[in-house]
């Protein structure tokens, strides 16, 4: 009877605690980048929280990139366990910045998104490439009481700009819930490039108008991306418009870092 007993233990231990027990999967923490809100990782959580995965569509301040970053990195901080850090368009800077000092941030995923080098601005890197339409289309900047400005896209425009590839309708809304951005944030310098020692994957549409599909190439290219997804006709808002196809790139990052 003790050697059955024991037996069995052993066995359980085995299936509950040893060497046949499923790794842990990482928390995916999303942040959204300017003009947009967390509701637009909507469609990419559904999928993510059907595959097992807890997920955490952070609230970005849109300030600034150090205070971002920061404000970001304390939520990674809070989480125990590994973290696939995923970033859009400006929150690309905020995830880079966020990572710093986060030894649980395993993998970088950017979604239509800057990866800035040390010293870089988003601002820079949409420009240094031709094919970026979002200057003309910016309404007039509200200023704020510190001096700075508030960026928004004029709504009447937001749909072919930002979102051209979701319905009319859809796009209406997300032009009417658009959170800003400050001017400072977009001309703020990268204090740190987190891809220069996480492994990261890039998602992004060769349609984008907000940054040309070429500078994305080049920072997947720079980061030497371990793997890379260009979406056929996807606009700037991918994970809207194609939520499977990040989705697909953020599981791939969860299993390949």
């Amino acid at each position: 009877m003790n050697k059955t007993l024991t037996a069995l233990a052993l066995v359980s231990g085995l299936l509950t605690g040893g060497a046949c027990a499923a790794p842990v999967k990482p928390t995916v923490v999303l942040v959204h980048g300017a003009f947009a809100d967390a509701s637009s990782w909507n469609g990419v959580t559904r999928i993510l929280e059907k595959d097992g995965y807890s997920v955490i569509a952070a609230a970005n301040p849109l300030r600034g990139v150090a205070s971002d970053g920061a404000y970001i990195g304390n939520i990674v901080g809070s989480i125990k366990g590994p973290v696939v850090l995923v970033g859009h368009s400006y929150g690309g800077n905020v995830i880079s910045a966020a990572a710093s000092d986060r030894p649980n941030v395993k993998a970088l995923v950017y979604v239509a998104a800057f990866a800035p080098e040390k010293g870089e601005s988003a601002a820079e890197l949409a420009g240094r490439f031709p094919g970026s339409t979002l200057g003309p289309t910016l309404a007039a900047p509200v200023p704020l009481a510190d001096g700075g400005k508030d960026l928004y896209i004029q709504q009447d425009r937001f749909h072919d700009q930002f979102a051209a590839d979701v319905s009319a309708g859809e796009a209406a809304l997300m032009a009417a819930a658009q959170r800003p951005v400050t001017e400072a944030a977009l001309n703020e310098k990268a204090g740190a490039a987190a891809w220069q020692a996480i492994p990261s994957w890039f998602v992004y549409g060769d349609q984008d108008r907000n940054i040309p599909p070429q500078a994305l190439a080049f920072m997947a290219q720079r980061a030497h991306a371990k793997g890379v997804e260009v979406v056929g006709g996807a606009s700037h808002v991918v994970m809207v418009s194609h939520p499977d196809a990040v989705a697909r790139s953020i599981e791939q990052a969860a299993v390949g870092y």
